[in-house]
């Protein structure tokens, strides 16, 4: 049977208009055109209801039951790596034929959406008890003494990046929960490497790293740029230099070279790139590249250059101001990575 138009809300005011006057529901049909059935109904919702506009609908009941519901939102829960098609399967052996776009919708009224899972370093439990010690260990140092530390890093910047994602189901907020994130290893490979570092005072030495760097180049880097950053920066007497542990940095070789130089190292947990606020840095140093949209790596060199020359010394200082928020965060996330 073909729908039906529905009536104009005028058209049914009227109805109750002539209701109210005194004609009957075959009268008012016939100079409207309405079948009187049509008019009996507009009056009996009037009367019910005190109204003649449309009303909320129930709908089409939901294709998935509420036990179905609450199966398909325990393994989501359990695995957030499920695919909307191992869903449908798992339903379809419960004998609920569904589409993918039918988990979907059911699932985000459960507040979880399908959000690409995000890339972090892999962590052991030793690398997890080792960072709530150092976030535990320096949660109350005084800003005066983060504002005495040169941080250090080295980052890839791609001409043309393309980076592969995952999906996975999760809550608001929760996506750097272990089971909604990928294990990454540092510097699979890029178009030019980068070390840097900066102070709560402003960027120090940015250089281009042109080989595989290897111990002996990375203390030539420390030799060269090092020192003279701190004397840049102004750095007050007893600064001390942070760099993660990548094995040229805790090769015994520059171990060595560190303690003739008299330079005091901060001693640093293992796989926390989110604990250096060098990578606030770099991520505004990548974003500033990338909106000149260099077009081959000479540009990308000489723009990286110019870019991190730019970025103002409040900045930097904003970065370290707020540290305390990353020990804070890794003590409350209970040692895994946080959000930076």
């Amino acid at each position: 049977m073909a729908k039906t138009k529905e009536l104009s809300k005028d058209t049914r005011n009227k109805i109750v208009d002539l209701h109210q006057v005194g004609k009957t529901e075959s009268a008012i049909g016939k100079q409207l055109g309405l079948k009187k059935s049509t008019v009996g109904a507009i009056i009996r919702k009037w009367k019910t209801y005190k109204t003649t506009d449309n009303l909320p609908r129930s709908g089409a009941p939901r294709k998935i039951s509420p036990r179905g519901v609450k199966m398909i939102t325990r393994t989501v829960s359990k695995n957030p790596r499920t695919t909307r098609g191992d869903l449908v399967n798992d339903l379809q052996r419960a004998g609920t034929k569904v589409t993918k776009p039918t988990i979907s919708n059911t699932l985000r009224r459960q507040g979880l959406k399908s959000c690409s899972a995000r890339r972090v370093p892999l962590l052991k439990p030793v690398h997890v008890q080792a960072r709530l010690k150092f976030a535990r260990e320096h949660l109350d140092d005084p800003d005066e003494d983060w504002e005495n530390v040169i941080w250090s890093d080295e980052t890839k910047i791609e001409l043309f990046g393309k980076n592969s994602t995952r999906r996975v189901w999760r809550t608001k907020n929760a996506e750097l929960h272990p089971k909604n994130t990928i294990p990454t290893v540092k510097h699979g490979g890029g178009n030019i490497m980068l070390w840097g570092c900066f102070s709560a005072k402003g960027p120090g030495r940015l250089i281009r790293v042109k080989e595989r760097m290897n111990g002996a180049m990375y203390r030539e880097i420390l030799s060269e740029n090092l020192l003279p950053s701190a004397r840049a920066l102004k750095m007050k007497r007893g600064w001390v230099f942070q760099h993660d542990n990548d094995p040229k940095h805790t090769a015994r070789a520059t171990k060595e070279w560190l303690r003739k130089k008299h330079f005091k190292v901060l001693e640093w947990p293992s796989q926390s790139p989110d604990l250096n606020p060098i990578e606030n840095l770099w991520r505004e140093l990548k974003v500033r590249v990338a909106q000149r949209q260099p077009q081959n790596i000479t540009a990308l060199e000489e723009i990286c250059m110019e870019e991190w020359a730019k970025i103002p010394a409040t900045v930097c200082e904003n970065l370290v101001k707020t540290y305390k928020k990353h020990l804070t965060s890794v003590i409350a996330n209970k040692g895994y990575i946080t959000k930076y």
